[in-house]
Protein backbone atom coordinates (compact mmCIF):
# COMPACT_ATOMS: atom_id res chain seq x y z
CA UNK A 1 0.00 0.00 0.00
CA UNK A 2 1.26 3.46 -0.87
CA UNK A 3 1.27 5.52 2.29
CA UNK A 4 3.16 8.39 0.65
CA UNK A 5 0.30 9.93 -1.31
CA UNK A 6 -0.19 13.48 -0.11
CA UNK A 7 -1.39 16.94 -0.99
CA UNK A 8 0.76 20.04 -0.75
CA UNK A 9 -0.42 23.61 -1.00
CA UNK A 10 0.99 26.40 -3.18
CA UNK A 11 -0.59 29.84 -2.72
CA UNK A 12 -3.74 28.31 -1.28
CA UNK A 13 -4.24 25.69 -4.00
CA UNK A 14 -3.77 21.93 -3.73
CA UNK A 15 -1.24 19.91 -5.70
CA UNK A 16 -1.46 16.13 -5.56
CA UNK A 17 1.80 14.22 -5.30
CA UNK A 18 3.13 10.74 -4.61
CA UNK A 19 6.51 9.36 -3.52
CA UNK A 20 7.92 7.22 -6.35
CA UNK A 21 11.48 5.98 -6.97
CA UNK A 22 12.79 7.93 -3.97
CA UNK A 23 11.46 11.32 -5.05
CA UNK A 24 8.25 13.33 -5.22
CA UNK A 25 6.14 13.23 -8.39
CA UNK A 26 3.49 15.92 -8.90
CA UNK A 27 0.27 15.99 -10.93
CA UNK A 28 0.89 17.80 -14.23
CA UNK A 29 -2.73 18.93 -14.42
CA UNK A 30 -2.61 20.42 -10.92
CA UNK A 31 0.55 22.37 -11.78
CA UNK A 32 -0.97 23.66 -15.01
CA UNK A 33 -4.20 24.60 -13.27
CA UNK A 34 -2.35 26.66 -10.66
CA UNK A 35 0.02 28.43 -13.05
CA UNK A 36 -2.60 29.23 -15.69
CA UNK A 37 -5.86 29.40 -13.70
CA UNK A 38 -7.26 27.29 -16.53
CA UNK A 39 -10.68 25.72 -15.99
CA UNK A 40 -9.67 22.87 -18.32
CA UNK A 41 -6.02 21.95 -17.61
CA UNK A 42 -6.20 18.85 -19.82
CA UNK A 43 -7.08 20.98 -22.83
CA UNK A 44 -4.35 23.48 -21.90
CA UNK A 45 -1.75 20.67 -21.79
CA UNK A 46 -2.88 19.50 -25.22
CA UNK A 47 -2.43 23.00 -26.69
CA UNK A 48 0.86 23.49 -24.83
CA UNK A 49 2.29 20.32 -26.37
CA UNK A 50 1.20 21.41 -29.85
CA UNK A 51 2.98 24.76 -29.34
CA UNK A 52 6.19 23.15 -28.09
CA UNK A 53 7.30 20.29 -30.41
CA UNK A 54 10.38 19.51 -28.29
CA UNK A 55 8.25 19.13 -25.17
CA UNK A 56 5.76 17.02 -27.11
CA UNK A 57 8.51 14.73 -28.47
CA UNK A 58 9.84 14.09 -24.96
CA UNK A 59 6.48 13.96 -23.19
CA UNK A 60 6.71 10.21 -22.60
CA UNK A 61 10.02 10.54 -20.76
CA UNK A 62 9.07 13.70 -18.86
CA UNK A 63 5.77 12.30 -17.54
CA UNK A 64 5.02 9.05 -15.76
CA UNK A 65 1.46 7.79 -15.16
CA UNK A 66 1.04 7.25 -11.42
CA UNK A 67 -2.00 6.63 -9.23
CA UNK A 68 -3.35 9.69 -7.45
CA UNK A 69 -6.58 10.32 -5.60
CA UNK A 70 -9.18 11.79 -7.98
CA UNK A 71 -11.81 14.35 -6.87
CA UNK A 72 -14.38 11.54 -6.58
CA UNK A 73 -12.22 9.81 -3.96
CA UNK A 74 -11.03 6.99 -6.23
CA UNK A 75 -7.43 6.38 -7.32
CA UNK A 76 -6.68 6.85 -11.00
CA UNK A 77 -3.53 7.00 -13.10
CA UNK A 78 -2.54 10.61 -13.73
CA UNK A 79 0.41 12.09 -15.63
CA UNK A 80 3.01 13.08 -13.05
CA UNK A 81 6.40 14.80 -13.20
CA UNK A 82 9.33 14.87 -10.82
CA UNK A 83 11.01 18.16 -9.91
CA UNK A 84 13.15 18.18 -13.07
CA UNK A 85 10.15 17.39 -15.27
CA UNK A 86 8.09 20.07 -13.56
CA UNK A 87 10.76 22.67 -14.38
CA UNK A 88 10.59 21.61 -18.03
CA UNK A 89 6.79 21.91 -18.12
CA UNK A 90 6.95 25.33 -16.45
CA UNK A 91 9.24 26.59 -19.24
CA UNK A 92 6.34 26.20 -21.67
CA UNK A 93 3.88 28.14 -19.52
CA UNK A 94 3.99 31.95 -19.62
CA UNK A 95 3.03 32.80 -16.05
CA UNK A 96 4.00 35.36 -13.42
CA UNK A 97 3.75 32.53 -10.88
CA UNK A 98 6.49 30.48 -12.56
CA UNK A 99 9.48 31.75 -10.57
CA UNK A 100 7.92 31.58 -7.10
CA UNK A 101 6.60 28.13 -8.02
CA UNK A 102 10.11 26.94 -8.95
CA UNK A 103 11.46 28.11 -5.60
CA UNK A 104 8.59 26.43 -3.77
CA UNK A 105 9.08 23.20 -5.72
CA UNK A 106 12.78 23.07 -4.93
CA UNK A 107 12.08 23.57 -1.21
CA UNK A 108 9.42 20.83 -1.16
CA UNK A 109 11.88 18.36 -2.69
CA UNK A 110 14.70 19.42 -0.37
CA UNK A 111 12.50 19.13 2.73
CA UNK A 112 11.50 15.58 1.80
CA UNK A 113 15.13 14.48 1.35
CA UNK A 114 16.01 15.95 4.76
CA UNK A 115 13.02 14.19 6.33
CA UNK A 116 14.21 10.83 4.99
CA UNK A 117 17.64 11.47 6.52
CA UNK A 118 16.06 12.60 9.80
CA UNK A 119 12.51 11.23 10.39
CA UNK A 120 12.06 13.56 13.37
CA UNK A 121 11.79 16.47 10.91
CA UNK A 122 8.78 14.84 9.26
CA UNK A 123 7.15 14.37 12.66
CA UNK A 124 7.86 17.99 13.55
CA UNK A 125 6.31 19.19 10.30
CA UNK A 126 3.26 17.02 10.93
CA UNK A 127 2.81 18.48 14.42
CA UNK A 128 3.10 22.03 13.08
CA UNK A 129 0.45 21.28 10.47
CA UNK A 130 -2.00 19.97 13.08
CA UNK A 131 -1.23 22.92 15.36
CA UNK A 132 -1.95 25.38 12.54
CA UNK A 133 -5.40 23.77 12.24
CA UNK A 134 -6.15 24.53 15.89
CA UNK A 135 -5.66 21.12 17.50
CA UNK A 136 -4.40 21.00 21.10
CA UNK A 137 -0.93 19.71 22.00
CA UNK A 138 -2.46 16.76 23.88
CA UNK A 139 -4.53 15.70 20.86
CA UNK A 140 -1.58 16.12 18.48
CA UNK A 141 0.63 13.84 20.59
CA UNK A 142 -1.99 11.10 20.45
CA UNK A 143 -2.58 11.57 16.72
CA UNK A 144 1.13 11.41 15.88
CA UNK A 145 1.59 8.35 18.08
CA UNK A 146 -1.37 6.76 16.32
CA UNK A 147 0.27 7.35 12.94
CA UNK A 148 3.44 5.60 14.15
CA UNK A 149 1.42 2.61 15.39
CA UNK A 150 -0.49 2.45 12.11
CA UNK A 151 2.78 2.54 10.13
CA UNK A 152 4.17 -0.28 12.25
CA UNK A 153 1.08 -2.38 11.49
CA UNK A 154 1.12 -1.73 7.74
CA UNK A 155 4.86 -2.47 7.63
CA UNK A 156 4.10 -5.82 9.26
CA UNK A 157 1.39 -6.47 6.67
CA UNK A 158 3.83 -5.54 3.89
CA UNK A 159 6.35 -8.11 5.13
CA UNK A 160 3.65 -10.78 5.09
CA UNK A 161 2.65 -10.28 1.49
CA UNK A 162 -0.26 -7.84 1.45
CA UNK A 163 -0.27 -6.02 -1.88
CA UNK A 164 -3.61 -4.56 -2.91
CA UNK A 165 -5.48 -1.58 -1.48
CA UNK A 166 -8.52 -3.83 -1.09
CA UNK A 167 -6.66 -6.21 1.24
CA UNK A 168 -5.52 -3.34 3.45
CA UNK A 169 -9.05 -1.93 3.47
CA UNK A 170 -10.56 -5.28 4.49
CA UNK A 171 -8.16 -5.75 7.43
CA UNK A 172 -8.56 -2.14 8.56
CA UNK A 173 -12.34 -2.54 8.42
CA UNK A 174 -12.10 -5.70 10.56
CA UNK A 175 -10.28 -3.81 13.31
CA UNK A 176 -12.64 -0.83 13.16
CA UNK A 177 -15.80 -2.97 13.12
CA UNK A 178 -14.67 -4.94 16.16
CA UNK A 179 -13.51 -1.79 17.99
CA UNK A 180 -16.34 0.64 17.28
CA UNK A 181 -19.08 -1.47 15.71
CA UNK A 182 -18.58 0.36 12.41
CA UNK A 183 -16.30 0.11 9.39
CA UNK A 184 -14.29 3.25 8.52
CA UNK A 185 -16.73 4.18 5.75
CA UNK A 186 -19.70 3.77 8.11
CA UNK A 187 -17.86 5.76 10.78
CA UNK A 188 -17.18 8.62 8.35
CA UNK A 189 -20.85 8.73 7.42
CA UNK A 190 -21.76 8.71 11.12
CA UNK A 191 -19.52 11.74 11.67
CA UNK A 192 -20.81 13.56 8.58
CA UNK A 193 -17.49 13.30 6.74
CA UNK A 194 -16.85 12.82 3.03
CA UNK A 195 -13.25 12.93 1.79
CA UNK A 196 -11.76 14.03 5.11
CA UNK A 197 -9.41 11.80 7.11
CA UNK A 198 -11.52 10.01 9.72
CA UNK A 199 -8.79 10.00 12.36
CA UNK A 200 -8.38 13.77 12.14
CA UNK A 201 -11.94 13.95 13.46
CA UNK A 202 -11.63 11.51 16.37
CA UNK A 203 -11.51 12.66 19.98
CA UNK A 204 -8.96 11.45 22.53
CA UNK A 205 -10.78 8.24 23.52
CA UNK A 206 -11.47 7.29 19.90
CA UNK A 207 -7.80 7.76 19.01
CA UNK A 208 -6.64 5.71 22.00
CA UNK A 209 -9.02 2.85 21.16
CA UNK A 210 -7.85 2.94 17.53
CA UNK A 211 -4.23 2.70 18.69
CA UNK A 212 -5.06 -0.18 21.04
CA UNK A 213 -6.78 -2.15 18.27
CA UNK A 214 -3.94 -1.69 15.79
CA UNK A 215 -1.09 -2.22 18.28
CA UNK A 216 -2.74 -5.42 19.54
CA UNK A 217 -3.24 -6.64 15.98
CA UNK A 218 0.47 -6.12 15.27
CA UNK A 219 1.36 -8.08 18.41
CA UNK A 220 -0.95 -10.98 17.49
CA UNK A 221 0.45 -11.13 13.95
CA UNK A 222 4.05 -11.24 15.18
CA UNK A 223 3.49 -13.71 18.00
CA UNK A 224 1.44 -16.03 15.78
CA UNK A 225 3.76 -15.47 12.80
CA UNK A 226 0.68 -15.16 10.59
CA UNK A 227 1.25 -15.19 6.84
CA UNK A 228 -1.88 -16.09 4.90
CA UNK A 229 -4.56 -13.44 4.42
CA UNK A 230 -7.20 -15.33 6.40
CA UNK A 231 -4.84 -15.59 9.37
CA UNK A 232 -4.05 -11.87 9.15
CA UNK A 233 -7.78 -11.21 9.03
CA UNK A 234 -8.26 -13.20 12.24
CA UNK A 235 -5.47 -11.19 13.89
CA UNK A 236 -7.24 -7.99 12.87
CA UNK A 237 -10.56 -9.22 14.26
CA UNK A 238 -8.95 -10.34 17.52
CA UNK A 239 -7.04 -7.07 17.90
CA UNK A 240 -10.23 -5.12 17.31
CA UNK A 241 -12.09 -7.30 19.83
CA UNK A 242 -9.58 -6.34 22.53
CA UNK A 243 -10.16 -2.64 21.84
CA UNK A 244 -13.91 -3.24 21.52
CA UNK A 245 -14.04 -4.90 24.95
CA UNK A 246 -12.18 -1.93 26.41
CA UNK A 247 -14.65 0.46 24.77
CA UNK A 248 -17.63 -1.42 26.19
CA UNK A 249 -16.05 -1.45 29.66
CA UNK A 250 -15.54 2.33 29.51
CA UNK A 251 -19.11 2.84 28.30
CA UNK A 252 -20.51 0.66 31.11
CA UNK A 253 -18.74 2.75 33.73
CA UNK A 254 -19.56 6.07 32.02
CA UNK A 255 -23.14 5.15 31.32
CA UNK A 256 -22.93 6.45 27.76
CA UNK A 257 -21.32 5.74 24.41
CA UNK A 258 -17.81 6.97 23.66
CA UNK A 259 -18.39 6.67 19.92
CA UNK A 260 -18.90 10.30 18.98
CA UNK A 261 -20.51 11.79 15.89
CA UNK A 262 -18.62 15.03 16.53
CA UNK A 263 -16.18 16.25 13.88
CA UNK A 264 -13.77 19.15 13.68
CA UNK A 265 -15.06 20.57 10.39
CA UNK A 266 -16.43 23.74 11.97
CA UNK A 267 -14.60 23.92 15.30
CA UNK A 268 -11.06 22.96 16.13
CA UNK A 269 -10.57 20.46 18.96
CA UNK A 270 -9.09 23.20 21.13
CA UNK A 271 -12.12 25.44 20.56
CA UNK A 272 -14.40 22.57 21.59
CA UNK A 273 -12.46 22.19 24.85
CA UNK A 274 -12.69 25.94 25.55
CA UNK A 275 -16.42 25.89 24.80
CA UNK A 276 -16.87 22.98 27.21
CA UNK A 277 -14.92 24.75 29.96
CA UNK A 278 -17.00 27.92 29.56
CA UNK A 279 -20.17 25.85 29.78
CA UNK A 280 -18.94 24.22 33.00
CA UNK A 281 -18.04 27.62 34.48
CA UNK A 282 -21.47 29.03 33.64
CA UNK A 283 -23.10 26.02 35.33
CA UNK A 284 -21.25 26.72 38.57
CA UNK A 285 -22.36 30.36 38.77
CA UNK A 286 -25.99 29.56 37.96
CA UNK A 287 -26.40 27.22 40.93
CA UNK A 288 -24.90 29.46 43.63
CA UNK A 289 -27.86 28.78 45.94
CA UNK A 290 -27.86 29.07 49.76
CA UNK A 291 -28.44 25.64 51.29
CA UNK A 292 -31.51 26.80 53.22
CA UNK A 293 -33.38 27.87 50.06
CA UNK A 294 -33.01 24.63 48.07
CA UNK A 295 -36.37 22.95 47.70
CA UNK A 296 -35.11 19.99 45.62
CA UNK A 297 -33.46 16.96 47.25
CA UNK A 298 -29.77 17.70 47.80
CA UNK A 299 -28.99 14.26 46.41
CA UNK A 300 -29.66 15.72 42.96
CA UNK A 301 -26.78 18.20 43.36
CA UNK A 302 -23.05 18.07 43.98
CA UNK A 303 -21.61 20.64 46.42
CA UNK A 304 -18.46 22.56 45.51
CA UNK A 305 -16.65 24.63 48.14
CA UNK A 306 -14.91 27.74 46.80
CA UNK A 307 -12.65 30.13 48.73
CA UNK A 308 -13.09 33.78 47.75
CA UNK A 309 -10.92 36.72 48.81
CA UNK A 310 -12.79 39.39 50.80
CA UNK A 311 -13.20 42.93 49.48
CA UNK A 312 -10.40 44.24 51.72
CA UNK A 313 -8.09 41.47 50.46
CA UNK A 314 -7.35 40.42 54.04
CA UNK A 315 -9.33 37.23 54.47
CA UNK A 316 -10.82 34.30 52.58
CA UNK A 317 -14.43 33.22 52.94
CA UNK A 318 -15.83 29.87 51.88
CA UNK A 319 -18.94 29.70 49.70
CA UNK A 320 -20.71 26.48 48.82
CA UNK A 321 -21.92 26.12 45.22
CA UNK A 322 -24.29 23.43 43.99
CA UNK A 323 -24.22 21.94 40.51
CA UNK A 324 -26.52 19.27 39.08
CA UNK A 325 -25.06 15.78 39.20
CA UNK A 326 -24.01 14.50 35.78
Amino acid sequence: MDTNNAIVVFQGKNIRRTWHNNEWWFSVFDIVSILTDSADPKQYVKKMRSRDPVLNANWGTICTPLELLAPDGKKRETNCVNTEGAFRVIQSIPSSKAEPFKLWLAKVGYDRVKEIENPELAQKRMKELFKSKGYSEEWIEKRVRGIAIRDELTDEWDKRGLQTEREYAILTAEISKATFGMTPSEYKKFKGLQKENLRDHMDDIELILTMLGEATTTRFTRDRDSKEFQHLKKDAKDGGDVAGSTRKDIETKLGKSVVSNDNFLEKSEEQKRLSYKKKKNRAISIYNIPTSTIIYPLSLFSPINVSLLSSDNNAFSKIRYYVPRQ
